[in-house]
């Protein structure tokens, strides 16, 4: 009896060891990892999938583009906490769960061409240019226009296409695009936008003044059918639409 009592003690005692040392890797690991890829994960389980945004390319999508590189450096480290940041020039980067949720909702095929309004950062485009073949981005203010043409040069992005200029008058001579995504607030949907958007296209906009929507329209047999998904907060779209 005691040696069956000392051989149980050794059993549990090397049953705890070894849960000790699995669990001693695992944060060894974890530790072993750059801050940032830790951040990244821990934000998209605890901020997207956590509520509801499951397509794989887009959470796949979202784990690889470094949010930390599309921000001013001294907000490096708070750029995987859920809300947006400034960026310079009155502008801001939108909060991830907001970037993940338009792009799920444009249904995005590989072969899309997307076009967006209000390049900011570039950070959503990185999104897009890891889901579809080509993406076409405008920016009024053209320092932003500028830095994050450079930044996405040099991080690889290159099937992203960066131009200065007014997102109400859209890209005329790359349309139709498959998916438009407006990440300024304009008041209505600027119609340059939806003639340059493809039959069976879709296009999501943040839409009001003081109180916006964030609204995806789809295009079939010409007409638009409207979606209304839930109230958000973006900067107002400069330019044109200013005066109309």
């Amino acid at each position: 009896m005691r040696r069956t009592g000392w051989r149980a003690c050794l059993v549990a005692a090397l049953a705890t060891a070894v849960l000790a040392v699995t669990g001693c890797a695992a944060r060894n690991n974890r530790n072993d990892l750059a801050w940032d890829v830790v951040a990244r994960h821990d934000m998209v389980r605890s901020q997207i999938e956590a509520r509801g945004i499951a397509d794989e390319r887009v959470i796949d999508a979202m784990l690889k583009v470094e949010r930390h590189r599309f921000v001013p450096k001294a907000l490096e480290k708070l750029a995987y906490q859920d809300h947006p940041l400034p960026i310079g020039e009155g502008q801001t980067i939108s909060q991830p769960y907001i970037v993940a949720l338009m792009t799920d909702r444009l249904a995005l095929r590989p072969t899309d061409r997307v076009l967006e309004i209000g390049t900011g950062s570039g950070y959503q485009a990185a999104i897009l240019s890891l889901i579809v073949d080509e993406v076409y981005t405008i920016e009024i203010v053209e320092p932003l226009a500028d830095s994050s043409a450079a930044l996405l040069d040099r991080l690889g992005y290159k099937n992203v296409h960066v131009r200065h200029g007014d997102g109400f008058l859209g890209w005329p001579e790359t349309a139709p695009f498959d998916a438009i995504i407006v990440t300024c607030a304009p008041p209505t949907v600027p119609e340059p936008l939806i003639a340059q958007l493809a039959e069976d296209g879709r296009l999501i906009v943040p839409l009001g003044d003081d109180f916006q929507v964030l609204t995806l329209y789809r295009k079939s047999a010409g007409v638009l059918t409207q979606e209304e998904i839930a109230p958000v907060l973006f900067v107002p779209m400069k330019g044109l639409i200013e005066n109309r």
